[in-house]
């Protein structure tokens, strides 16, 4: 079956998360992904600290590099960049993240490869961004989330700022950047012109600000954080238990009168305070005091069964051992296992967008550096005599 990707070729220049994250969406949708790397160390991921499988294999550099061809090259060389600009010709995507500056010293900036071909799509992501005062300066998930906003309104009410438990600055990045890789290709079809794209961590983790910017515009005050509570709706928030927490959606007076029936506290629908979603998004502390009080009297799932089976949204608060085996996962293909040449068996998130006539697949696990540079070189045309020069002269791993 074609894939709805199966006719690019995407060169990608990144490293760690945000950049490899996007270029693994579209090898996911099938696209031919050829992940350049340096010579000798490769990804800076491989040699992180970090988790590692039994038989060395960096956890982080397999969860964000499947379906990907590796081939090493040194591009501070002449005749590295003169393998690069091969590979570049007959590509449709390049995607690099450098910090601004970086790749057009290497010579593989967007005006070098629009020289060597003119349709290419170039998408950078960086830190902050190409432009702006902050352009220059390193980035990092963390950094992002911190000037962003987002840890301003992560974490409990009164308590310290608290960093995202998921990296939202790193995975959005690469997420817009791939929106804006497909819109390009697309424009492509039209003027038959590539173009450049610019995203950035910073920019990312501001663009989910939606609800946090709305607060602020709407009241000229900054919103602060409110622990797992909703800007907007109440009682929309987790729950302590019996036995643990639940979440629950009760964000209007339908599903609100449902759920006081349920917990058999009609009472509160006569409190002034909890009259309206306003009044309860007014007066929400009191309001899960008072659901606390009942939802504590039994356990999680008796609740969520029977929140569930008077029609109202709610679910358990579980960790990843718990996502991650639940026969719903499974039953959505969203944890799959792999066959890796070292590690054997490997488990790997599935793919999240399912196509109905052009699924994607996962084909390859994460690349050893250089696994294919021979048969890539060979590609763009060059001899194994030439290839067994570049090599001894240290511009291809």
């Amino acid at each position: 079956m074609a894939f709805a990707l199966g006719h690019l070729k995407v060169i990608d220049l990144t490293q760690v998360m945000a950049g490899p994250y996007c270029c693994q969406l579209l090898g996911d949708l099938g696209a031919d992904v050829v992940k350049v790397e340096p010579v000798g160390k490769g990804d800076a991921t491989r040699q992180a600290t970090g988790h590692r499988l039994p038989h060395g294999e960096s956890a982080a550099f397999l969860a964000v590099n499947r379906n990907k061809r590796s081939i090493a090259l040194d591009l501070k060389s002449d005749r590295g960049r003169e393998a690069f600009y091969r590979l570049v010709r007959d590509a449709d995507v390049v995607v690099e993240s450098f910090r601004p500056g970086v790749a057009a010293k290497l010579g593989v900036d967007y005006p070098s490869l629009k020289a060597v071909n003119e349709r290419i799509v170039y998408a950078s992501i960086s830190g902050f961004g190409q432009t702006g005062p902050y352009a220059g300066r390193p980035g990092y998930d963390l950094i992002a989330q911190a000037m962003s906003g987002v840890m301003s309104v992560t974490g409990d009410a009164g308590g310290d700022p608290v960093k995202s438990g998921v990296p939202v600055a790193d995975m959005s990045a690469g997420l817009f950047c791939a929106v804006g890789i497909l819109s390009a290709c697309l424009s492509r079809e039209v003027t038959g012109q590539g173009q450049a794209i610019d995203t950035s961590l910073y920019d990312a983790a501001l663009a989910l600000s939606i609800w946090e910017t709305s607060e602020l515009w709407a009241t000229g005050e900054a919103p602060g954080r409110l622990g797992s509570a909703h800007r907007v709706n109440a009682p929309y928030q987790a729950l302590p238990t019996r036995d643990g927490h639940l979440t629950v959606g009760a964000n209007n007076d339908r599903l609100w009168q449902r759920m006081c029936a349920v917990l058999g506290r009609e009472d509160l629908l006569a409190d002034e305070r909890f009259a309206g979603n306003t009044d309860r998004v007014r007066h929400r502390e009191e309001l899960a005091a008072e659901l606390s009080t009942t939802l504590k009297e039994r356990d999680t799932d008796e609740w969520v069964d029977a929140l569930l089976e008077a029609g109202v949204p709610a679910g358990p608060i579980r960790d990843y051992a718990q996502s991650c085996s639940d026969p719903h996962t499974l039953a959505r293909e969203m944890v799959v296992e792999l066959d890796h040449p070292t590690e054997g068996k490997v488990r790997s998130l599935g793919i999240p967008v399912k196509l109905s006539g052009t699924p994607g697949s996962i084909r390859r696990v994460a690349p050893a550096l250089g696994e294919h540079t021979d048969e890539l070189l060979r590609a763009a045309g060059w001899t194994d005599e030439e290839i067994a020069t570049l090599r001894a002269e240290g511009a291809v791993g």
